[in-house]
């Protein structure tokens, strides 16, 4: 233990004596904070959208009017008769809605009308909210005027548990604390071990009596103390800028985050151990660490919407396991019943990675 404690001070004392690695703990998981946390929007807003009224009357006008006041669609200008030629195909807008002539008289006479929606397929989920959004409006639009001639004999009333205002800020950025505790922690780890091993300091090690378990216990304590530093820092600015609290019992995302921690520094070891340089080592955090749990942790992208195998590959992903646990504690609130799992199966991960660093350092050190 004393071994384990040493390492861990040295480690600490070379952390606070390089300014850059300093700024790299703490000034860049704020600089992604803010950037992910206000520029990731999933939500389609302020969609362009040309409205073609060959009707021109009171109640065709009144769709209008209500189509644009959703403050969905923005009314773009433009000239010419076609709105698929001079509006779609010029990118000038995303969507056209024709309303056909006689659209009023129709509508008032109880005989169906059309209404013609032109969509730019380009970018299929854009595409797939504007339908939505127009076939929603539309129908509440007829139920508002009192123009449905078949009421329905059933409704449904839809209310939204959880987040009922839909903030995205709830979803998001529960969301982006995985994936700065990801990447910070094990990159300054990552850092700390190629760089034993680019100056050659690594090589006193192979020779002392230190085991390999000691030297990466005493490097994971030294970057988990600092990764609880940044946890708190990036926690409680995202807390305080974007108002959440807690929905339910914290005590879920306490014992998630520090095993999550453990897991993401001893995944900076692992990629450190095999690294030769610093410069591999970033690579190797960068390429296997940041794109995973940013593309297969479900922080953007739902874990359903993966395809096989690449799915069986988001289980490994430590980052999938805390954003749920993040999400539970700040939007669900469910606690332990619903989150229990995930603290398991990081605990697993980080004995693994622990293990497999273990033995690669220590068919290098020379039998004591």
């Amino acid at each position: 233990m004393k071994r384990i404690l040493a390492q861990c001070k040295k480690e600490l004392a070379q952390f606070r004596r390089d300014r850059l690695t300093l700024a790299l703990a703490f000034i860049l998981p704020l600089m992604t904070l803010f950037i992910f946390g206000f520029a990731i929007r999933l939500e389609a807003k302020n969609i362009t959208l040309i409205v073609q009224d060959f009707d021109r009357s009171n109640l065709s006008q009144s769709y209008t009017e209500r189509l644009y006041a959703t403050n969905q669609f923005t009314p773009v200008q433009w000239n010419g008769l076609d709105p698929v030629k001079d509006g779609i195909d010029r990118g000038i807008t995303k969507a056209a809605v024709v309303i056909p002539p006689k659209f009023s008289a129709d509508v008032v006479g109880g005989r169906s009308s059309t209404v013609q929606v032109l969509i730019d397929g380009t970018d299929v989920n854009n595409a797939r909210v504007i339908k939505n959004s127009i076939q929603a409006f539309t129908n509440s639009f007829i139920q508002d005027q009192n123009l449905s001639q078949s009421p329905s004999q059933l409704s449904a009333s839809i209310r939204l548990w959880f987040n009922p205002g839909r903030q995205e800020s709830l979803y998001i950025v529960p969301g982006v604390f995985g994936v700065i505790l990801a990447i910070y922690p094990s990159l300054l780890a990552a850092l700390a071990m190629s760089r034993e091993k680019e100056q050659g300091t690594i090589l006193q090690t192979y020779a002392s009596s230190i085991s390999a378990a000691e030297l990466l216990l005493g490097k994971c304590l030294a970057y988990f103390i600092v990764g609880i530093g940044q946890a708190f820092v990036v926690m409680g600015i995202g807390c305080a800028v974007w108002q959440l609290g807690f929905a339910g019992d914290p005590s879920p995302l306490f014992v998630g985050g520090a095993l999550f921690l453990v897991a993401s520094v001893m995944f900076g070891l692992f990629i450190g151990v095999r690294a030769n340089n610093r410069s591999v080592a970033v690579q190797g955090v960068a390429t296997a660490g940041f794109l995973l749990a940013l593309l297969l942790s479900g922080f953007i992208y739902p874990l359903s919407n993966i395809p096989f195998p690449l799915s069986l590959v988001s289980n490994i992903v430590p980052a999938r396991y805390f954003i749920e646990i993040s999400r539970d504690a700040f939007v669900r609130g469910t606690g332990w019943s619903g989150v229990w799992i995930a603290p398991v199966l990081l605990a697993v991960l980080a004995f693994v990675l622990f293990n497999v660093s273990r033995r690669i350092l220590g068919r290098m050190q020379l039998p004591g």
